[in-house]
């Protein structure tokens, strides 16, 4: 059986929807699946034995230059991949108005997708030839292992989901002592644990012998990665990394302190024990999913309040027991440096991670 898959992005995104593919696999003996993603992406889906063939798209960067993406040949070659195999399925795992579309473009095949009630944009409905219910309320990875289970035509397998990663495959035998990494980029201002609490982080964590490593994506990343590390001994800045080479940094690492981010479902994924810290969002429908996964939520009284913008008001006392200009957004300073690294202490010590 082969299936075209729609799930573009975002990286979080792409990596919940591996646990539904090793179901499948599971379920469906020589299930194969052709996967529609994100250029940026692209990288993740190959790692996964059930995918045959990856499909890089580009919207995003296509949306910025209609005119030249028509030009180049870009669309025209795009489409025409997706009509060189007869599918059996199309599954638009992504429930939006710009992945529906996109189905269109396959040989004349059953397309099967979140129904109108169940969809991020309803919408997107209107394309599937079969509309499926899931529930909200729950952790992104089980509604598309409902999404899977329906459309295929299997029992949703019980207990956690299996990304069906090969970690093993990933570690860099040269890794050399023991290190954490430090996640602290993200996209949400709302979402960055302020940079102070990660310096302080480093410092005991490097009291207790224990080397930091952190990676970046951009400038500011960069930047805020060389004020953490500056000075102190334990800590080191990444080069520029892929994701193939930040995959194999997680699989080498002990543990992992991560916000709200990408790159901590990446950690998941790989089975590396990781410590997220969540202040505007919720962990219990995005966070970082599967064994070794500690949340920490803030119990500010405005969160979680999926924000991207903090409009919490301080008060006097606020005020004189916080440093306002550092300790931004305050529902973090319920998730300080001393706690973090008591919950970290506890997370290496754990039998499961002492591997």
């Amino acid at each position: 059986m082969r299936v075209l898959l729609i799930k573009t992005s975002s990286l979080g995104d792409v990596i919940h929807t591996l646990p539904a593919l090793t179901d499948a696999a599971r379920a469906i003996p020589g299930i194969q699946f052709d996967w529609v993603v994100e250029e940026g992406f692209a990288e993740i889906p190959a790692w996964h034995p059930a995918v045959a063939q990856v499909i890089p798209v580009a919207i995003r960067r296509w949306r910025k230059n209609l005119w030249q993406t028509l030009k180049s040949g870009e669309w025209r070659r795009f489409k025409k991949r997706l009509r060189e195999v007869d599918y059996d399925l199309v599954i638009d795992a992504q429930g939006l108005l710009k992945s529906a579309w996109l189905t269109r473009y396959a040989k004349k095949t059953p397309v099967a997708g979140l129904d109108k009630e169940s969809a991020r944009e309803p919408a997107a409905s209107r394309f599937y030839d079969r509309g499926y219910a899931v529930a909200w309320g729950q952790h992104a990875v089980e509604r598309v292992r409902q999404l899977f289970a329906q459309a295929l035509d299997y029992p949703l397998p019980q207990g956690t989901g299996d990304y069906g990663l090969d970690r093993s495959r990933l570690l860099d035998d040269s890794a050399g002592a023991p290190y954490l990494v430090f996640l602290h980029g993200t996209t949400w201002v709302t979402k960055h644990w302020p940079e102070k609490y990660w310096r302080e982080l480093a410092e005991r964590m490097g009291e207790r012998g224990w080397s930091v490593r952190l990676p970046w994506g951009n400038e500011i990343e960069r930047s805020r990665a060389e004020r953490i590390a500056d000075g102190l001994e334990n800590a080191s800045v990444l080069p520029k990394l892929s994701l193939a080479g930040m995959a194999k940094v997680l699989a080498g690492a002990s543990a992992c302190v991560a916000v709200d981010t990408g790159l901590g479902h990446l950690a998941a994924a790989l089975d590396v024990p990781t410590l997220s810290l969540f202040g505007p969002t919720n962990p219990g429908l995005t966070g970082a999913y599967g064994r070794s996964q500690v949340h920490l939520g803030s119990d500010w009284p405005c969160a979680p309040c999926l924000q991207k913008t903090c409009t919490y008001q301080p008060t006097a006392d606020d005020k004189r027991q916080f440093d306002l200009r550092q300790e931004q957004p305050l529902c973090f300073t319920r998730l300080n440096p001393q706690r973090v690294s008591t919950q970290l202490e506890a997370l290496l010590l754990a039998p499961e991670t002492l591997r």
